[in-house]
């Protein structure tokens, strides 16, 4: 992969096409079909997890692709979102146009920064960089330590915002971040509705990635199947 490529756009709806093991959905056809669907359907980007998806996805869409490497190690504390250098290297080298990468203040695998993890996604891939953080304040160390555009992923899913919007989406978030930082900021984390995320963009965000209540049949399903009374 040449260095230099320009940044991508990204706005409006981001699909996010992930299947956690043990789903009938899980690999590289099945993803990259769902992908495919959801560029069909509008969708102006994409996220995945793991080389293997995000090369399948990247041969059949024409639309930038978000992708991430994801740990199996995911213990209390435990940073997993394309947590070492080496795991972005293999996103990187499966054709992603923005790696995404844990974005808190977190203690990372070998003992690295955050810093240190951007500045090596620029200097050996001049790919951009997105961080998924959970609150404000690591929102802007991750923006100072040069991250290019700022997530709100994490808010909710980190001991520090365990009881952030359990049952919906950090719109609170999405707009302190927004009003505070000088890059894009989008919006993620238990976006469910069209509603939502109009909230979202009103917010400040320029996109949001959807994910659940898209690509997993399985909790879609449960919405119909599981109602109260």
């Amino acid at each position: 992969m040449s260095k230099g490529r320009p940044a991508p756009a990204i706005e409006g709806l981001i699909v996010s096409c992930q299947a956690r093991p043990g789903s009938p959905l899980r690999g590289p056809a099945v993803m990259s079909g769902m992908a495919q669907a959801a560029v069909r359907g509008g969708a102006r980007g994409i996220r995945a997890n793991g080389p293997d998806d995000i090369r399948a996805i990247r041969a059949v869409v024409d639309v930038p692709v978000i992708g991430i490497s994801k740990s199996s190690d995911r213990g209390p504390g435990k940073v997993y979102i394309t947590p070492t250098a080496e795991a972005a290297a293999q996103v990187a080298q499966a054709g992603a146009d923005v790696i995404a990468i844990d974005g808190t203040g977190r203690p990372r695998p070998g003992g690295g920064t955050l810093r240190d993890l951007i500045q090596r996604i620029h200097s050996d891939w001049s790919l951009l960089v997105m961080a998924d953080v959970d609150a404000v304040d690591t929102g802007i160390r991750a923006r100072e330590a040069g991250a290019d555009l700022v997530a709100t992923t994490l808010s909710g899913y980190t001991e520090k915002t365990a009881d952030v919007h359990p049952d919906g989406p950090d719109l609170a978030l999405v707009e302190e971040l927004a009003a505070k930082l000088d890059c894009p900021v989008i919006a993620e984390g238990r976006y469910k509705t069209p509603d939502q995320m109009k909230a979202a963009l009103s917010a400040g965000a320029v996109a949001v990635v959807i994910g659940t209540a898209i690509t997993n049949p399985e909790a879609i399903t449960r919405t119909f199947t599981e109602l109260p009374g």
